[in-house]
């Protein structure tokens, strides 16, 4: 491959993650309030749209991208910005890496789905060992306050397993089918721009 070819597709490749991180990071400002101190944010979705269109490596810079445009505005001290980057993470590269080896819509949905799986379990355990704790250091909480957050909407949820199992790990099912959804319905329509011209 010729150097101006490969300068050519640097320029598409670094053109088309800018334009997705912005979106993204500009999404990652609008969020709804779900339940406790959990807000579904669609910024994830611009990078689902790089993984398909461009793979699993400008999907992940895409994500450390908006990423770190969210350390201008963070209220978390970065701890946010991070555990969004692994969570993710982990719905991302499965649906990315599964995509690229079937390239069809029934693939995009398996991918889709085994990437949602991947992100309930891996926000399980970035709650566990970051952000409650976060929470906890940083607004002097203890886990009773934290757990009381949930229980004001969900009365059962009294036990910080309980709020893992029956708060995180549902919000993150819900924020990954609504990801997949839309990202199902957008991405065709989208895909002739995004897609980069060898």
């Amino acid at each position: 491959m010729s150097t101006t070819k490969r300068s050519n597709l640097s320029v598409q490749y670094l053109t088309r993650i800018a334009l997705l991180a912005a979106v993204a990071s500009v999404l990652f400002l609008i969020e709804i309030p779900v339940v406790a101190f959990y807000k579904l944010d669609l910024s994830n979705l611009p990078v689902m749209l790089a993984a398909f269109s461009m793979g699993p490596v400008p999907a992940l810079i895409t994500l450390g991208a908006k990423s770190l445009l969210g350390l201008l505005h963070t209220t978390s001290a970065g701890v946010g910005e991070l555990a969004d980057f692994i969570m993710g993470a982990a719905l991302v590269l499965p649906a990315a890496l599964f995509y690229k080896a079937n390239k069809t819509r029934k693939g995009a949905l398996v991918g889709m789905l085994i990437g949602t799986v991947c992100m309930i379990l891996v926000s399980v355990l970035v709650n566990w060992l970051i952000m409650i704790p976060f929470y906890m250091n940083a607004y002097g909480m203890p886990m009773a306050a934290v757990v009381g957050m949930a229980q004001k909407a969900l009365p059962f949820v009294d036990t910080e397993l309980k709020l893992l199992l029956c708060v995180t790990a549902p919000f993150n099912l819900l924020k990954g089918v609504v990801l997949s959804i839309l990202t199902y319905i957008i991405y065709k329509p989208l895909s002739p721009i995004l897609k980069v011209k060898r």
